[in-house]
């Protein structure tokens, strides 16, 4: 029922657009995208963003669950407000990107949610640690700019410590909770 919504849903935009039915690969518009990572420190709310992100989308916006993101989230490119903040995030006791400069995260289905809600099941890597994550998304395609884009937006909460983001002194939560929040504001362009 949710994939007869989903093509019910889609199949006028694909069609006022032009596009082909089958899958596709699309290419993370750069300037366009953002990723958001949120934090507290003793209560206090910070945020950075993650920037030069390099990503390929393989996906058929008519059958979603035929997917294969692939992300590589260049660590030392992140843009925080506060360079003291900023030096303490790259040190070897939290992102440590001397020894590892990048994350990625690569999934290769997805599910359907809803009429435009999809899962993504892939890993996240960080560091040396390598996880599954469960990556909720909201997919829509649409004619912008004389081309054919697709924007995704999605919020996922990631636990730091389940990836090595806190060692030493920085390993404990009373400071700074495990949890991060990261929100995605993702268009791509067709390759």
């Amino acid at each position: 029922m949710k994939s007869f919504f989903t093509r019910a849903v889609l199949a006028p935009a694909i069609l006022l657009t032009g596009m082909s039915a089958q899958a596709a690969d699309w290419v993370i518009d750069k300037a366009d995208s953002k990723a958001i990572f949120k934090w507290t420190y003793s209560g206090t709310p910070y945020q950075g963003e993650f920037r030069n992100i390099s990503a390929t989308f393989d996906i058929d916006p008519l059958n979603p669950t035929e997917c294969k993101f692939d992300v590589t989230i260049p660590i030392i490119d992140m843009v925080i407000d506060d360079a003291e903040t900023m030096d303490y995030l790259l040190d070897l006791e939290l992102f440590d990107v001397d020894q590892f400069p990048v994350a990625t995260f690569k999934a290769e289905k997805c599910s359907i949610d809803g009429i435009d809600a999809f899962t993504s099941e892939g890993t996240l890597t960080i560091r040396d640690q390598t996880n599954p994550i469960s990556f909720p998304f909201n997919l829509s395609v649409g004619m912008e700019d004389g081309g054919v884009r697709f924007h995704l937006t999605s919020e996922v909460t990631i636990n730091r410590l389940e990836y090595g983001v806190g060692q030493g002194y920085w390993a404990s939560t009373a400071a700074i909770p495990n949890e991060v929040v990261v929100e995605v504001d993702v268009y791509a362009v067709r390759q």
